[in-house]
């Protein structure tokens, strides 16, 4: 195994599609949301239709706190971040301006549990996959993603150059998230990786030497590094594997009638290029990364 330099492009959501569904590579639906995802068909999506949960406002959730680069200030209202403005955009294809979108805490593990939504749809870097298609529905992919690993400068995990290196430090990642699956699923360390309800928790466990490295997706990676761990550094990124893709999608209540509407409304921002421009905006143009093999 050896470790490839090469370029990532992660603001070309019009040219290049990455990672997998967020639990292992399972058969997808007929769309990558599920089968009400593939648009609003016969469905009219006109605003005055739309059965919001709470009737001429977009309920939209995410929760708290609300990180960088995906945010800005801990403020999802602000209309300023990656999918602070997604949301805003979509809002917007919907038919809803920016004061008649509310916004809603709502826990990362929450939003994919089973249950009833108190949500329109919620943003929350939520992979697609084909085990939480079983409590909820998806939106098409607003953004492809990759996993990539944090280490402190100097370190051992630093040095890291395959996944066999890995496999004997001590690696943490947030509960519920795809960065954990590839800990299980790709990485498969000898030892019981840390388990974080909140990327926070993460940071701290790095910065205290309790971990030896920990994985996000590459965005809040880069972020981690450059604004709130200064002396950690992006390790290595995972390659795409399997048939499939890992993208972000807007999550919705598993019989909600927006879903087709609201794959629509993201099918059309990804068409015209305003994902990609957002992407642009807030997350990182062009960087070279290692891809761990």
């Amino acid at each position: 195994m050896r470790l490839a330099n090469r370029p990532l492009r992660l603001a070309t959501c019009t040219t290049v599609v990455l990672l997998a569904a967020a639990v292992g590579c399972a058969p997808q639906d007929e769309s990558p949301g599920g089968p009400r995802a593939a648009g609003p068909g016969t469905q009219s999506c006109d605003r005055s239709k739309l059965p919001t949960v709470a009737r001429g406002t977009l309920t939209v959730g995410t929760d708290k706190p609300a990180y960088a680069p995906w945010f800005h200030d801990d403020d999802p209202a602000s209309g300023k971040g990656f999918e602070s403005a997604v949301a805003y955009a979509v809002a917007r294809q919907l038919g809803y301006d920016k004061g008649a979108v509310h916004w809603q805490t709502v826990p990362f593990n929450n939003a994919f549990a089973p249950g009833e939504k108190k949500f329109d749809f919620d943003i929350n870097q939520v992979s697609i996959s084909a085990a939480r298609k079983r409590a909820v529905a998806f939106s098409s992919g607003y953004y492809d993603v990759r996993q990539a690993v944090i280490a402190l400068k100097g370190s051992k995990a630093a040095r890291a150059r395959s996944i066999a290196d890995l496999r004997k430090l001590k690696l943490g990642a947030q509960v519920g998230s795809t960065s954990l699956d590839v800990v299980h699923d790709t990485v498969r360390p000898t030892q019981p990786a840390a388990v974080f309800q909140k990327n926070d928790l993460a940071k701290s466990a790095l910065k205290n030497g309790q971990v030896d490295a920990i994985l996000t997706d590459l965005p809040t990676a880069f972020y981690i590094t450059s604004a709130e761990v200064k002396d950690a550094e992006v390790v290595g990124q995972f390659a795409a594997t399997g048939a499939a893709e890992e993208q972000f999608g807007l999550v919705l209540d598993k019989e909600s009638r927006l879903t087709g509407c609201v794959t629509a409304a993201v099918d059309a921002l990804r068409k015209n290029g305003t994902l990609a421009a957002l992407e642009k905006k807030w997350l990182t143009d062009a960087v070279s990364v290692p891809v761990l093999t």
